[in-house]
C-alpha cells in the first residue's frame, strides 16, 4: 500500500479534521460490539471437540475495526468510539436488566413454548413462565459479568489504541502487520486479563479461570493475524479516499482528554 499520495497530519490536526467515512466506521463499531456481547456471549459452543463461548468469533472484530480507526484516524478520533461503545454497553446492561426484571404476561408466547419438549413443563405452568426462563439465560447477565465487560473493554481498547498509534509513530508507518498484531496481543491480554477474574474468579476453580484467560487471548491474536489482509484492504481503501494520514505525534493521549472542534481543512506536514 503506497502512502505517497497522502497528506500526513499529526494527531491533533486529524483529531478535528471532518472524516467522510469516520461516523460509518464508528457505527460498525458499536455495532459489532454490542451484538458481540449480546448475541455471542450467552452460548457455549463445541466445535471438533473444542469448547469455545460463540462471542470469541465475532468479538475481536471490533478490535480489528478499532486497529482500523486508529491507522486511519488516528488515536483522538478511536478515542471517542470508544467511548460511545462504553456508553452503548452500559445502556445494554440497564436495559437487559429492567426488562429481564419486568414480570412476563403468562400468555405470552414465544418459540420455546412451542417446542415440543417443554410440554411437560408447559401442562404445569404456563407459556410465560417458560419464556421468561429461556430470556433470562439468553439476555440476563451478573453484576460481576456486565462489570467485567464494561472494564476489559475500555481498559483492552485504550491500550490496543495507544499502542498502535505509538507504534505507527516508531515505524514511521511501515509494517502495518507489526502494529495491528502487537497492539492486539497487548489490549487483549488486558481485556483477558481483566475480564476472566473480575468475572468468573471464586465461582470456577483458579486453573480453569487461568486456562480460559489465556486460551481465548492466544485465539483473539491468532483471529487478528487471520485477519490481517482484510485490516490492509479496508486501511487502504479508506486513506485513499480520506486523502491523509493520520501520526498522533502532537496529541494527549489521556482516556479524558478533549479532542477541540471540527476543522474543514487540515495542517499538512
Amino acid at each position: 500500500m503506497s502512502d505517497a499520495h497522502l497528506s500526513r497530519i499529526d494527531g491533533r490536526t486529524g483529531a478535528r479534521r471532518h472524516f467522510r467515512y469516520f461516523d460509518f466506521v464508528m457505527v460498525g463499531f458499536v455495532a459489532i460490539l454490542l451484538l458481540s456481547n449480546l448475541i455471542g456471549a450467552a452460548k457455549l459452543t463445541s466445535v471438533w471437540g473444542f469448547t469455545f463461548g460463540a462471542g470469541i468469533l465475532f468479538f475481536p472484530v471490533s478490535y480489528v475495526i478499532g486497529d482500523v480507526l486508529t491507522e486511519v484516524y488516528g488515536y483522538a478520533n478511536a478515542r471517542r468510539c470508544v467511548w460511545a461503545g462504553f456508553f452503548a454497553l452500559i445502556f445494554m446492561a440497564f436495559m437487559s436488566f429492567v426488562v429481564v426484571a419486568m414480570p412476563p404476561s403468562a400468555d405470552w408466547g414465544c418459540a420455546a413454548s412451542a417446542d415440543p419438549i417443554y410440554e411437560g413443563v408447559l401442562r404445569a405452568n404456563d407459556a410465560g413462565t417458560i419464556c421468561q426462563s429461556t430470556y433470562v439465560s439468553v439476555f440476563g447477565s451478573t453484576w460481576r459479568i456486565v462489570l467485567a465487560s464494561l472494564l476489559a473493554f475500555w481498559a483492552g481498547e485504550f491500550v490496543n489504541s495507544y499502542v498502535l498509534a505509538k507504534m505507527k509513530v516508531w515505524t514511521r508507518g511501515k509494517h502495518m502487520w507489526a502494529r495491528t498484531i502487537g497492539s492486539t496481543v497487548f489490549g487483549q491480554a488486558i481485556d483477558s486479563a481483566i475480564f476472566y477474574p473480575v468475572a468468573f474468579l471464586g465461582v470456577w476453580e483458579t486453573q480453569s479461570v487461568l486456562i480460559v484467560m489465556v486460551t481465548n487471548w492466544l485465539m483473539k491474536v491468532l483471529w487478528e493475524a487471520v485477519l490481517t489482509p482484510v485490516t490492509y484492504a479496508v486501511v487502504g481503501w479508506l486513506k485513499a479516499r480520506e486523502g491523509v494520514d493520520v501520526y498522533d505525534e502532537n496529541l494527549d493521549f489521556s482516556p479524558f482528554a478533549k479532542a477541540g472542534g471540527v476543522e474543514q481543512v487540515p495542517t499538512v506536514h
